[in-house]
C-alpha cells in the first residue's frame, strides 16, 4: 500500500468514526479517544509479537489469563518490555465482544490502570505512569448514560480495528503522527481550542531534525527542551539508525495531556521505554535531565513570545542557564530563556536547531543584550527565515536559528527561504526538496544572490547585533522595469493628446460665448 493510499484510508475511517460520535464529544477530547485507542491496539500488537516471536502456532491471546506460563514469565517481559498485558485484555479480545458488554467502559477504565500498574516497582513505572490518563472512559462526554458511553466507546474501537495496515512497523507513513496532524488540523479549529502550540508540521520537524544533526555520523542523544508531542523527537530517529543514537531520546513537557501524547508517541515508534526520558514539568523553572546533559543534538519549537517569571525570581540571573548573558529574557517574551536553556544543554560537538519568534532577532532592550551574547561567544551558526503559515495556528513567516559550539568561524549565515514552499488548501508545505535545497545551503555556507550570504560577527556588532536576515540578505526586486526610451514616448504622445484636448475645449468654449453675444 502506498504511503498516499495509507494516508487516505485513515483519514476516511477517522471521519466514518467521527460520524459514530458527532454531537457527543467535542473534536479535541474526540482527539484524545482516536489516538488512545490507537495506541491501545499498537501496544497489544506489539506485546504479542513480542511473546510469540517467530512462532506462528503459538497464539497468545487464546490463553486463559490465570496460565501457570504467563506467571512464568511476567516479570522479565515487565523488564523488557516495560508492561504486562494479560490475553483477555488485548485489543482484539476486547473489540470483538464490544458491541454485547454492557460493562465496556468500566472493562476498559480497569485494563488501563492495569497496564500502567503492571509496571509499578520496575524501572519503566515513570514511562507507564498516567499514560492512559486521558482516556477517561466514564465522562459524560460520551453520553449521559452507560449504554450511550458504551455505544461510543464500542463504536472507536472496532473503527480503529478497521484500519488495514498490517503491521505498524510496516507502514510508510508514521500513523500516529499522522492521525494526529490530521485531528489537529480538523478538530482543534472548531473545537475553539489551541492545538498547534503542542504540534510541529513534519515536513517542518524534518527540516529542524536535518540542520541539527546534519554532518553528525553519530549521536550519543537528542533533547526537545518543549518536546509537545514528541515530533520533532521522531523525526530525528527516522534520520539516524537505533545504533547512532546512543543512549536514546531525551524531552521535557509541561502540559500532562500532552505530556502523555509524547510518551505514546515514543512507544508507538516501537522506542523501547529505556531509550526515552519524557519529563513532565516547567522547562524554565524546573528543568529535568540536568544529570544526563550535555546533548549533541537539540531540536525545539518552544512555545512563541510567552509570559513567565522572569527577574521577579531573583534567584534566576544566577542559575549556570541564564547567568552567562547577564540578563534574563524579558518577562512577557520567554523565547532566549529557552534559547539560553537550549544551549546550556548543548554539547561541544553539538548543533540546536530551534524554531523562533522573528521579532526576537531585532527587538532590543534585553533580547539585543542576549543576542550580543550569543554573537560574542560565536554560538550563532545560521539564522533562517521560513515561508509564512506553514504553522498551525499562526500565519506568521517563523525562523530558525541554528547554535553551534564548535564554530571555525567568526562569521553568521543568513538564509531567506521564504519562497520555498508549497501552497496547500490550509497551509503552506515544505516539500523534501525544498528541506534539501535548504539543508544544502546550510552545508555549503555559499553566499546565493537574494538568497544566501554569511557576515562577518564584527559587522552584525555594528548594526547594533540585529540578526534579521532581511538585514542581510538583500530581497529580489520585483518592481516592474520601466524602458525609459518607452516612458518618453508615451508621455510625448500623452502631452500632444492633452495639447489637442485643450484645443478643442478652447473652440468649443469660443463658440459657446459668441452664440451667447447673439
Amino acid at each position: 500500500m502506498s504511503e498516499e493510499t495509507q494516508r487516505k484510508a485513515l483519514q476516511n475511517q477517522i471521519w466514518s468514526i467521527a460520524n459514530e460520535v458527532r454531537g457527543a464529544v467535542d473534536g479535541w477530547d474526540f482527539k484524545q479517544y482516536v489516538l488512545g485507542t490507537l495506541f491501545y491496539r499498537f501496544i497489544s500488537e506489539n506485546f504479542t509479537d513480542y511473546i510469540e516471536g517467530d512462532d506462528d502456532d503459538f497464539d497468545y491471546a487464546s490463553l486463559p489469563d490465570d496460565s501457570p506460563e504467563l506467571e512464568a514469565i511476567k516479570h522479565d517481559t515487565i523488564v523488557t518490555k516495560g508492561y504486562f498485558i494479560y490475553p483477555s485484555q488485548l485489543f482484539k479480545n476486547v473489540v470483538k465482544n464490544a458491541d454485547n458488554n454492557a460493562n465496556l467502559n468500566t472493562d476498559l477504565d480497569q485494563i488501563f490502570k492495569s497496564i500502567e500498574g503492571s509496571a509499578a516497582g520496575y524501572e519503566s513505572e515513570q514511562d507507564i505512569k498516567w499514560l492512559f490518563a486521558d482516556f477517561d472512559t466514564t465522562s459524560n462526554r460520551l453520553g449521559n448514560s452507560v449504554a450511550e458511553k458504551n455505544r461510543r466507546l464500542a463504536a472507536v474501537l472496532k473503527g480503529v480495528a478497521e484500519l488495514d495496515f498490517g503491521d505498524f512497523k510496516d507502514n510508510h507513513i508514521d500513523l500516529f503522527g499522522d492521525a494526529y496532524e490530521f485531528l489537529i488540523s480538523n478538530y482543534a479549529a472548531n473545537a475553539g481550542k489551541s492545538g498547534g502550540e503542542f504540534f510541529t508540521p513534519q515536513n517542518v520537524s524534518k527540516l529542524i531534525a536535518a540542520l541539527a544533526m546534519h554532518g553528525q555520523e553519530r549521536v550519543n542523544k537528542i533533547y526537545d527542551p518543549a518536546c509537545g508531542s514528541g515530533s520533532l523527537l521522531l523525526q530525528a530517529k527516522k534520520r539516524f539508525d537505533e545504533h547512532e543514537v546512543e543512549q536514546g531520546f531525551f524531552g521535557q513537557e509541561i502540559n500532562h495531556t500532552t505530556y502523555n501524547l509524547a510518551r505514546m508517541n515514543m512507544f508507538l515508534h516501537n522506542i523501547n521505554y529505556s531509550k526515552f526520558h519524557i519529563e513532565l514539568g516547567d522547562t524554565l523553572l524546573d528543568p529535568k535531565l540536568q544529570d544526563d546533559r550535555p546533548f549533541d543534538a537539540i531540536v525545539s519549537n518552544p512555545p512563541y513570545s510567552i509570559n513567565w517569571i522572569g527577574s521577579d525570581d531573583p534567584t534566576l540571573i544566577n542559575d549556570p542557564r541564564f547567568a552567562p548573558a547577564g540578563v534574563l529574557a524579558p518577562k512577557s517574551k520567554a523565547d532566549f530563556a529557552f534559547i539560553m536553556h537550549a544551549l546550556s544543554y548543548l554539547s561541544a560537538k553539538g548543533r540546536a536547531a530551534i524554531v523562533s519568534f522573528p521579532g526576537i532577532f531585532y527587538r532590543g532592550g534585553a533580547e539585543k543584550k542576549i543576542r550580543e551574547y550569543l554573537v560574542k561567544e560565536n554560538f550563532v551558526e545560521t539564522v533562517i527565515a521560513l515561508a509564512p503559515n506553514l504553522f498551525y495556528g499562526t500565519p506568521i513567516a517563523v525562523n530558525i536559528l541554528v547554535l553551534s559550539k564548535h564554530k571555525t568561524e567568526t562569521k553568521t549565515q543568513f538564509i531567506d527561504a521564504s519562497e520555498f514552499f508549497e501552497k496547500r488548501t490550509n497551509n503552506n508545505v515544505l516539500t523534501d526538496e525544498h528541506i534539501k535545497k535548504i539543508v544544502e545551503i546550510f552545508a555549503s555556507k555559499e553566499k546565493i544572490a537574494h538568497v544566501a550570504t554569511s557576515v562577518d560577527n564584527d559587522t552584525i556588532a555594528k548594526n547594533d547585533y540585529n540578526l534579521a536576515v532581511s538585514s542581510y540578505v538583500e530581497p529580489k526586486d520585483t518592481r516592474e522595469k520601466i524602458d525609459i526610451n518607452e516612458l518618453n514616448l508615451q508621455i510625448k504622445e500623452t502631452v500632444a493628446k492633452i495639447s489637442n484636448l485643450r484645443s478643442q475645449i478652447d473652440e468649443i468654449i469660443a463658440q459657446i460665448e459668441l452664440d451667447g453675444e447673439r
